[in-house]
């Protein structure tokens, strides 16, 4: 997938979202408004209510956007019987895509009223969406294969030695090159400045790139690995911290989003059970 393509993938998902949440605030929100107390009375009451015929809906079609998210993603990476029509990475978009537009929807299903046993999966639900956008930070920061599966240590040196014979290969009277790039590894860090000082011995190296007198396509084929021998310098100096924080957050995910299923079981059952079926 090019770039184009992989930003209008990501920002249609981010309009679905931002359209749904608002498409069903905006219908509900003269219901949504009204106390708790006073909604028995208000006109919509049995459409908007958690086992109207809106909400009930709602929580349903969330429940499955959630379960299809996770169940997917999980398999996907684990047997890796998608690997040959779509990246991991892309599946991973997809899950978070899947797994905020359903607890969005099951937000709405609650009518914004929590309590019992339900509001323990509810808290969970939340802190399982934190967590993942937290997780998805870390798992940007582990450098991996075009499939998405995460690299080991000796496979990111390989690819280093040949970037660096690629870049010797069309450098090796051009000292300050090198030079640029031992400097941009020198620079540790993930702040603002840090940052900026990468970006601004790349911008460095790029010129002087340009300068070599080498065909143009040399030079956009040499700018695109010095670009990444920069970026895998930069991640392999705290690929271990990564794993680790990464190896922490699975523990601090997993058991919310556990907790959360087996909760929304249960409700679901005891729903299923007091002859709650929807439009069936």
């Amino acid at each position: 997938m090019s770039r184009a393509l992989h930003f209008i993938y990501v920002a249609t998902m981010v309009f679905i979202t931002i359209g749904v949440t608002y498409y069903l605030a905006d219908i509900g929100w003269d219901y949504y408004h009204t106390p708790v107390e006073a909604r028995w009375d208000h006109p919509e009451h049995d459409y908007f209510k958690g086992s109207g015929f809106m909400g009930h809906g709602l929580g349903i079609i969330g429940t499955l956007l959630v379960l299809i998210g996770v169940v997917l993603y999980s398999a996907a990476k684990k047997w890796g019987f998608l690997d040959r029509w779509v990246r991991l990475k892309y599946l991973l978009e997809f899950h978070i895509f899947l797994c905020t537009v359903g607890p969005i929807m099951i937000l709405f299903h609650t009518a914004f009223k929590f309590g019992g046993v339900v509001s323990v999966a509810f808290w969970s639900m939340v802190l399982v969406v934190i967590s993942g956008v937290i997780g998805r930070y870390i798992y940007l920061q582990i450098p991996r294969s075009i499939s998405g599966r995460e690299l080991s240590q000796n496979a990111i040196l390989d690819m280093r030695n040949a970037h660096m014979a690629t870049i010797e290969s069309h450098t090796d009277q051009h000292e300050s090159i090198k030079v640029l790039l031992r400097e941009a590894e020198q620079v540790q860090g993930v702040g603002l400045r840090k940052r900026w000082s990468r970006f601004q011995i790349w911008l460095d190296v790029r010129r002087a790139i340009r300068r070599l007198p080498i065909p143009a396509e040399d030079k956009r084929s040499l700018i695109q690995v010095t670009q990444e021998e920069i970026r895998l310098g930069y991640t392999l100096s705290r690929m271990n911290v990564m794993q680790k924080w990464f190896a922490y957050w699975h523990v601090a995910h997993r058991p919310f989003a556990i907790i959360m299923l087996v909760i929304a079981l249960v409700h679901i059952i005891v729903t299923l059970a007091f002859g709650a079926t929807w439009i069936w």
